[in-house]
């Protein structure tokens, strides 16, 4: 699978220490200029659905279960590989240093209509919601966030952001 981009965090001075390795799968749903994205109200952003792959689980497995989860989509079908994220970030836990994420990004079709989510407490909790937006809202929307730093910011716009500017260039028609 392509590379999209290596990122290590600006306050990372070297990748040493204690690192948990985080494997992810993201979803890639357009319609038009229009793509399926979580809302999150704590962080202010827009994300990919998709998420940890647990142990057990290959990539696709595990996308299927984060989309229908997350989104409520049915008939899921991935049609093919994107790219991957590759990052190193902060930890806020005391027994790891780092964390090294990889996030491997599908093109997925699904069924138009949504079925109902599934979310974990934390999700719900964090306000978070499945919504259909243009892409280019979006990006509008995390880049401004980013450039007002605004304190519920999280960890992942940066990685969202640069994604969807790479598939509004690539996939849509715009």
């Amino acid at each position: 699978m392509r590379l999209l981009k290596k990122m290590i965090h600006r306050d990372i001075e070297n990748i040493e220490g204690r690192i948990y390795e985080r494997i992810a799968a993201r979803g890639i749903i357009l319609k038009g200029s229009e793509i399926l994205l979580l809302y999150t109200k704590r962080y202010n952003d827009y994300s990919f659905p998709g998420g940890g792959v647990a142990p057990q689980e290959d990539l696709i497995t595990g996308l299927k279960r984060e989309l229908s989860e997350e989104t409520g989509a049915r008939n899921i079908k991935v049609i093919k590989e994107y790219g991957l994220f590759d990052e190193y970030r902060l930890s806020h836990y005391d027994d790891i240093d780092l964390i090294h994420m990889t996030s491997y990004f599908y093109i997925c079709k699904i069924d138009e209509e949504l079925g109902k989510s599934n979310l974990e407490s934390y999700e719900i909790a964090n306000g978070m919601s499945a919504i259909w937006i243009d892409i280019h809202e979006a990006i509008r929307h995390n880049k401004e966030v980013i450039a007002n730093k605004e304190d519920s910011m999280g960890l992942s716009i940066e990685r969202e952001t640069f994604v969807l500017e790479m598939i509004a260039k690539e996939l849509t028609c715009n």
